[in-house]
């Protein structure tokens, strides 16, 4: 089919609907394989209607036409067969295995045996995969999305997925159009003529009174219409070559800005696609098209138009859809809300709750996207920094360094020579939260990557202008995050956020650009951006020159942002003169909709303006923050902050518009909150929270009573953590101490400074013995699921246990956890899962398991042959590679399940592929047994460790060894000779957590580089295990003492130590410790402990606390420490 002749479906398809010919508009949209009715298939799939799903997805698609196809397919087929399960009817189950799933079984076999073995189950529900299947309602909603994703990744549905933007009654506007032209061309034109057919075409001659021509005499309705010489080529397959249909996104968001009309084939239309969103005025849906023109013309309204207007509602929603009276709308507000005024600025971030002192005058500031009380502030001296509101603590700082001065050009070397200093333009998060960028006033942009805590990474360091960075963002072309950066050499540039290297240059401004604003609509990405001369532009990521060259008013320094649902957008600026703007533009005709009043008439500089929640508009101004709402041009209220602010001061919302941060005059921020901010920061407050208290971030910290436990808790001095020297960021080496508020003239409070939180007793935590009803030997290996749903030990005797949490209205989420009491899981046959032990010496064996990634098999050993177990009837599948020599670790290979390394007593690594029984290679570097393998996805490496305290690191794909390193022993201390060496990567792939019984060290793969080593007091006894969290933000460190600590990851210093009388019944004599330690797959706060007497305790902190302590500042009080340097767990280089 022609292009023209698509569109000619796409009106046939909106005519259809609007007359409400609901099976004809889906048969079409089947049969023309032109758009795929997302709600449709939503609805179909919500009733379970399988045979129709299938039916209408053909139109689309086959089983076989690729992997997104089979898998949509497969779901589909997959749940029909649940159902039929769940309705125990086992004829149906049996006919869809049969005829629908059995064609996947040449793909995956083993899978469809696994379904097939559904049948011999009472309740599928038993298989460990199917558990947490809940009712057949919820089931589908899950599954549906699964296949959206799979749909919208499916090349195949490439450009079907979006109604394009028509106007209502689009085809009839169309042939009212038509008709006009005819009229125009009457000989004898009637005012008021009588249509009373279609058919042929219409003339106002005396030969047809009722209106219409004589149908041409080569014109046939069977035939079709032979055109005739200068006369339009009839609209169809074989008519005239089709111009090229402009993608919709861009003439929404750029067509009636363009200064080249021709550039666009169609009028603008609005944002949405049909049948997505409600017009926001309901007038405009009584308006008839008519066709613009000097001639008078009329519209030819036939006998059924006012009822096709009655009939008329978006494409593909239901009435009972377009009737509810809530909101269902994305983004939290309806199209229609904009006509409203309800809000009430009680709903502003209006009262002062805190000052924080920056020493130097605040530039720019970002909240963090998702961790609502982070702000990122950058300074006029370069300086950066990182706050931690609930705490009001500085957690991290960066002074104004440039990486790698060789790699800079000649001239901003020189600029660095006159005078080495930059002020920062802008900071800014990414979407995700993982990445910021600064851009400063000479020529760079540093790109840092955020780990947590305080835990900042040098990520990119980008020479980006000649002159001055202006502004930055982030953007996703292509899928793709991307920085997007301006400066004074009127350039506009995109860099690749991952590898810095530049993708797109935008020439065409002819002053230093100001600012950058990307966006989207649909599928098309765009750059909107903004120069000091007051011309705005819009650039697609294609190098093909600008799409809009328009004046911003008053020819201002402005700067653009979108509503946070992205259909509104926005900007402020002052020229100058210092008249400052701000406005709402109408995107379609790229001219202003509404201007702001309440501005003042001479600014002192540019003023800034932030949005929040599709509600309010904020500008700093006049010495005051003014706030608007955005229906309502004028002014709706305003705040001073209680004074001290500039005249056109910094400011910016957090994402959810509860925390508004604000520059002084002074060189400080204040933060102003509503009541849900209020609420928010007293949350995360160690003491009440005032709002009313004006308190100053230079001040004393907050009191520092564990978090756990009245005021009087004591904390032993000995377990103060003290500031030390450690290289910074910019690989100066200076005292942590520096990132804290500058306080350093005000008498220091000993009672005031920073200790951890110390765990003493049982009401200060959550812990839990699990249920065991034998008297079991030492837990030797524990580890939970990696849904989090259960935890699995191997105890000293070879035998494992498997522990399940409920699933129940009390606890519908089945996860682990402290309050919930699980059950000891063992199949209806009774059967242990038990290794084989070859008779050897329980003290002697080193057990080791791993768990594949679906909790479906472990593989275990405890000193004979490895076992593979199914984890659901905990039947031996198989046994191989009998002892000697036994295996002390394994670990799956990260994308391959089939093949597994294997550690040695005899210190060899085999490599071992179960499919074909085989071992592929062996590996051999180090001189005692393996205890530790660890493999990198990014980096393809494995890592290996040994009880000889030394680390090996193995090219994953040729298997060839890279580079080793031995642990160094710290002085004074002694290790066991058959010490064990743990390793286990961050979650970051690259820094390597290594545990040793004298010390915990993150190690740098592959190169291993020994970043920070700590080691703990000798009054604790050696550790016996160390694991990350599951968000790699804390490490959970067991001791022969009993004790557990938790360490901030970044730091290695102390966040809470939890003492043994919290968790374990008083009796002195028992001599009970953690052997082993294992971290929750999400929730990470919470662990267990495998102990030597048999038992595991599950432990979390407080509901009301949420987290072990809090992080450790990046000073510890100015004071001297109470405890000696042989005493103190620190962290050493």
């Amino acid at each position: 089919m022609s292009s023209l002749s698509r569109e000619l479906v796409f009106l046939i398809l909106q005519f259809l609907d609007e007359e409400k010919f609901k099976d004809a508009v889906h048969k079409l949209e089947q049969e023309s394989g032109f758009y795929f009715n997302m709600r449709h298939f939503d609805e179909m799939v919500g009733n379970g209607e399988w045979d129709e799903v299938e039916k209408y997805l053909s139109g689309f698609t086959k089983v076989d036409d690729n992997r997104y196809s089979m898998k949509i397919f497969f779901e589909i087929r997959k749940q029909k067969y649940l159902e039929a399960l769940d309705r125990n009817d086992r004829s149906k189950a049996v006919e869809i295995l049969v005829k629908d799933l059995k064609v996947f079984s040449a793909f995956n076999e083993e899978l469809f045996k696994e379904i097939t073995q559904l049948l011999t189950l009472d309740n599928f529900r038993d298989n460990e995969q199917l558990s947490k299947y809940g009712d057949t309602k919820s089931a589908r909603g899950i599954m549906l999305l699964e296949l959206k994703k799979l749909i919208e990744a499916n090349p195949l549905f490439r450009d079907k997925l979006t109604f394009p933007s028509l106007k209502n009654a689009r085809l009839r506007t169309l042939i009212n159009q038509s008709l006009n032209w005819q009229h125009q061309l009457c000989k004898s034109p009637k005012p008021n003529p009588d249509i009373k057919t279609l058919f042929v075409d219409h003339s106002c001659g005396p030969s047809q009174p009722n209106g219409a021509r004589a149908p041409s005499p080569v014109t046939h309705p069977l035939m079709g219409a032979v055109p005739k010489s200068g006369v339009f080529q009839a609209l169809g397959p074989h008519g005239v070559t089709p111009f090229q249909q402009a993608p919709a996104p861009l003439q929404n968001a750029l067509a009636g800005w363009m200064t080249n009309p021709s550039q666009v084939s169609h009028p603008s239309a609005s944002a949405g696609p049909i049948g997505f969103t409600t017009p926001n005025n309901a007038a405009a849906m009584l308006k008839r098209p008519r066709t613009p023109t000097n001639n008078s013309t009329v519209d030819y309204q036939t006998a059924d138009s006012e009822h096709m207007l009655k009939r008329s509602r978006p494409f593909g929603v239901s009435d009972e859809v377009n009737n509810m009276p809530i909101n269902i709308l994305p983004g939290g507000y309806s199209g229609q809300s904009h006509a409203q005024s309800s809000y009430s600025s009680d709903d502003l971030p209006k009262a002062f709750v805190m000052t924080l002192n920056q020493g130097s005058a605040v530039k720019s500031m970002d909240f963090h996207p998702v961790q609502q009380i982070l702000l990122l502030v950058g300074t006029g001296t370069g300086e950066i920094m990182l706050w931690e509101l609930g705490s009001r603590e500085r957690i991290a700082n960066r002074n104004f360094k440039i990486w790698d001065l060789s790699q800079c050009s000649v001239a901003l070397q020189a600029s660095m020579a006159s005078e080495y200093s930059a002020s920062v333009n802008r900071v800014m998060w990414s979407p995700d939260g993982t990445l910021f960028g600064v851009a400063f006033s000479k020529h760079l942009v540093h790109v840092y990557s955020y780990h947590g805590g305080d835990d900042l990474r040098n990520h990119l360091e980008i020479e980006a202008h000649s002159g001055s960075v202006n502004d930055l963002a982030f953007s996703f072309p292509n899928k793709q995050i991307c920085i997007v950066t301006c400066g004074d050499d009127r350039l506009i540039k995109v860099w690749d956020a991952v590898s810095g290297a530049k993708q797109y240059t935008f020439e065409g401004h002819e002053a230093p650009v100001y600012s950058v604003c990307p966006h989207h609509k649909e599928s098309i990405q765009f750059i909107f951006s903004t120069a000091i001369d007051g011309k705005i532009k819009a650039w697609l990521y294609d190098n093909m020159g600008s799409r809009v060259d328009y004046d911003a008013p008053g020819h201002s320094s402005t700067t653009m942002a979108y509503s946070a649902d992205g259909t509104r957008l926005f900007s402020c600026g002052t020229n100058k003169e210092g008249e400052s703007y701000l406005v709402e533009w109408n995107e379609s005709e790229g001219a202003v909709k509404r201007t702001f009043s309440g501005l003042g008439k001479r600014a002192g500089g540019v003023v800034q303006f932030d949005t929040t929640k599709n509600r309010f508009l904020a500008a700093g101004d006049e010495f005051t923050i003014k706030f608007w709402e955005m229906d309502s041009v004028n002014l709706l209220t305003t705040t001073d902050a209680d004074g001290g602010l500039p005249a056109s001061p910094c400011l910016r919302f957090n994402k959810e518009g509860m925390l508004l941060a604000v520059s002084t005059s002074d060189n400080g921020l204040k933060i102003l909150a509503n009541a849900d901010g209020v609420r928010l920061l007293r949350s995360m407050e160690n003491r009440p929270f005032d709002p009313s208290r004006v308190s100053s971030a230079s001040a004393v910290k907050p009191s520092t009573v564990g978090s756990f436990g009245p005021p009087s808790t004591s904390v032993a001095a000995s377990f103060v953590d003290r500031a030390v020297p450690m290289a910074s960021m910019n690989g100066e080496s200076r005292n942590l101490g520096d990132a804290r508020p500058r306080a350093a003239e005000e008498p220091v409070d000993k009672s005031k400074i920073w200790k951890p939180t110390e765990i003493n007793d049982p009401s200060q935590c959550r812990s839990l013995k699990l249920p065991d009803s034998a008297t079991a030997p030492k837990v030797t290996r524990l580890i939970y699921t990696n849904s989090g749903y259960a935890i699995l030990a191997l105890a000293a005797n070879a035998v494992h246990k498997l522990w399940k949490w409920p699933r129940n209205d009390r606890h519908p989420t089945g996860k682990a956890n402290a309050s919930i009491v699980p059950q000891l899981w063992q199949p209806a046959s009774g059967t242990l899962m038990t290794n084989d032990t070859n008779d050897t010496n329980p003290e002697e064996v080193v057990p080791c398991f791993a768990l594949s990634k679906n909790d479906s098999y472990v593989m275990s050993a405890s000193g004979g042959k490895i076992s593979l177990f199914n984890m659901m009837t905990f039947k031996t599948m198989t046994t191989f590679m009998p002892a000697p020599p036994a295996a002390t670790f394994l670990a799956f290979h990260p994308q391959d399940n089939n093949v597994i390394a294997i550690g040695m007593d005899d210190s060899s690594i085999q490599i071992y592929n179960v499919r074909v029984d085989e071992v592929k290679t062996k590996l051999k570097g180090h001189q005692k047994r393996i205890t530790g393998l660890a493999f990198s996805n990014s980096l393809n490496v494995l890592i290996s460790a040994g009880a000889d305290s030394q680390l090996c690191v193995w090219s994953s794909d040729s298997w060839e060894k890279q580079t080793s390193k031995y642990l160094q022993i710290p002085a004074g201390r002694a290790a066991a000779p058959q010490a064990d060496t743990r390793v286990q990567f961050h979650q970051d792939q690259t820094q390597l957590l290594v545990v040793h019984e004298t010390q915990i060290a993150i190690f740098e793969a592959p190169k291993l580089e020994c970043l920070k080593q700590w080691v703990p007091r000798e009054v604790t006894g050696p550790i016996t295990h160390a694991t990350y969290s599951c968000d790699s933000q804390s490490i959970f460190v067991s001791f022969e003492d009993a004790s557990v600590g938790v360490l901030s990851a970044y730091t290695l210093r102390w966040r809470c130590r939890i003492n043994p009388t919290s968790y374990l019944p008083a009796n002195p004599s028992a001599r009970v410790h953690p052997l082993v330690i294992a971290a929750h797959p999400s929730d990470p706060n919470q662990f267990a402990l495998g102990l030597n007497d048999g038992a595991v305790v599950v432990l979390e902190p407080l509901e009301a606390e949420g987290k072990w302590g809090m992080l450790p500042p990046a000073e510890n009080g100015t004071g001297p420490s109470t405890s000696g340097a042989a005493n103190s767990d620190q962290p050493q280089r």
